[in-house]
């Protein structure tokens, strides 16, 4: 008899039908899973605060980032000016703010939009096989050639009038084919199901296969990795921006920020640290939470760890 772990697709739908769950139990089991880890729920609670700082901050102080207080240069935390203010008397903590609410957006555009493009390529690559698969490796092998960085600084400059947006399509541009390749390897393995192969004898159409068979298959790789994205893609706009080729004035990012207090990281360290550590801060809490999903959305992941003696699969 087959175990739960080794069913997938219309079997492992079938399967949680007649156990009265369905997909709507699979996500609370999930969900309940992800509750029951304490370093995920930390990571998530983390990010949580670190939004409502972002979005609920600018009202909070009547500072808007770009006001300049000019009977206030370089001056420490303090009542009027919560984490101080930079060298020419711009509020650290509006600036910060903003600053962190245009890095998240930059963030998590870039690991919706990377993750899209590639389960759809690799996808796509794996189920057509032939000169399909063929064209679409070449683009990704082509683009992973390229130094991302270089075309990014070279191109980004002459796309300044478009804004930040542009700045997470050259990103995005960049970001999908390592996760494409992954896709493509998963998706020749899963179109070798009887599942899959029932649905094209039956005439199914192939973007019906690939949306409702292949893709749900490799959802928790696809979410894991979206997390991922999100953190790499912060970190990537941030060394964009610290180079000046990222969000450009009078905007800021975290990015620009780190670069302009670098030189006053000693003698005037609010201007600095404070968006230095929220960086950090926030690459960490993903990388909890991208653990946690793994570790809820894995079936191996229920195996005793740590040196406790694993049942036998017969009696679980």
């Amino acid at each position: 008899m087959s175990t739960p772990s080794l069913l997938t697709g219309e079997e492992l739908e079938a399967a949680d039908s007649l156990a009265g769950r369905g997909p709507a139990g699979r996500i609370r089991v999930t969900l309940r899973r992800v509750a029951g880890n304490k370093a995920a729920m930390t990571g998530l609670i983390v990010i949580v605060l670190l939004f409502l700082l972002a979005f609920v901050g600018p009202h909070l102080t009547r500072w808007s980032y770009s006001d300049i207080d000019y009977t206030s240069i370089r001056q420490g935390p303090s009542g009027r000016h919560w984490w101080g203010t930079d060298g020419i008397g711009h509020d650290v903590f509006a600036q910060t703010v903003r600053g962190l609410q245009k890095s998240l957006l930059i963030g998590l555009l870039v690991a919706l939009f990377s993750t899209v493009v590639a389960s759809l390529v690799g996808a796509c690559a794996g189920y057509f096989g032939g000169w399909a698969d063929r064209s679409l490796m070449f683009l990704v092998d082509l683009l992973l050639v390229f130094p991302s960085f270089l075309i990014i600084a070279i191109v980004s400059p002459r796309l300044r009038s478009s804004g930040w947006i542009a700045l997470v399509g050259l990103i995005t541009l960049f970001g999908w084919m390592i996760t494409a390749r992954v896709v493509r390897s998963m998706t020749l393995s899963i179109v070798e199901r009887d599942f899959v192969t029932a649905a094209r004898f039956m005439g199914v159409h192939p973007a019906r296969i690939i949306v409702r068979h292949v893709l749900p298959n490799i959802a928790s790789f696809l979410i894991i990795d979206a997390t991922i994205q999100a953190g790499a893609a912060v970190i990537t706009e941030t060394s964009l921006s610290y180079f000046g080729f990222g969000v450009q004035a009078p905007d800021v990012s975290l990015g620009t920020l780190i670069a302009d207090g670098t030189g006053d990281a000693i003698g005037y360290p609010w201007m600095f640290f404070f968006a230095a550590g929220l960086l950090v801060v926030f690459v960490l809490a993903v990388n909890l939470v991208g653990d946690g999903l793994r570790d809820a959305l894995d079936p191996d992941s229920r195996r005793p760890r740590r040196g406790k003696k694993e049942p036998r699969r017969g009696h679980e």
